[in-house]
């Protein structure tokens, strides 16, 4: 019998079989997200970067807010946590004919600088209603495109200027 064949059917069981959900709430998740993107517990900073980029890439959105997900056995994990800022962060700044941003969670989109804001001495990007904010490696990058003129700051790129607004804390 061909091993990949039998490797096939094994999989599409499995794919097939019902999970139990297992639903935990924020207020009892024993993790949460930082305003700089870092993960925490009762014992602080997680430091392993294997766990926390399991954690980044878990994180998804529903209805009832952030969660993290894993499948256990036959049991799917979902976990609503805390986090003090927003629960996205951009990571990377990738410089094409157009900037895109790498988010913590893996996801790519584009900057649209139109949509680029501050809070406090935070820049934030919205993407379809989502908060992003800009992690200390991305500001870095970004710096030699922002001037600060004297109603705030503005964005330079492609020989045009655009104006980031403030957002009230």
């Amino acid at each position: 019998m061909n091993s990949s064949h039998n490797r096939e059917n094994v999989d599409d069981k499995s794919s097939s079989e019902e999970l139990n959900e297992i639903i935990i709430p924020k207020e009892k998740a024993l993790f949460w997200l930082d305003e700089n993107g870092n993960w925490n517990n009762e014992h602080g900073r997680f430091e392993h970067r294997k766990i926390i980029q399991k954690f980044n890439t878990s994180i998804s959105k529903d209805n009832h807010g952030y969660f993290v997900t894993q499948i256990n056995g036959k049991n799917r994990e979902k976990v609503y946590f805390h986090y003090e800022d927003t629960a996205l962060f951009a990571i990377d700044l990738i410089k094409k004919e157009e900037l895109y941003l790498l988010l913590n969670t893996r996801k790519k989109i584009k900057l649209n600088p139109k949509n680029l804001f501050m809070k406090g001495d935070a820049l934030y990007l919205v993407d379809q209603d989502e908060w992003i904010k800009f992690s200390v490696r991305v500001l870095l990058k970004i710096s030699s495109m922002m001037q600060e003129n004297g109603e705030g700051f503005s964005f330079h790129w492609n020989e045009q200027s655009y104006l980031i607004g403030n957002c009230s804390p």
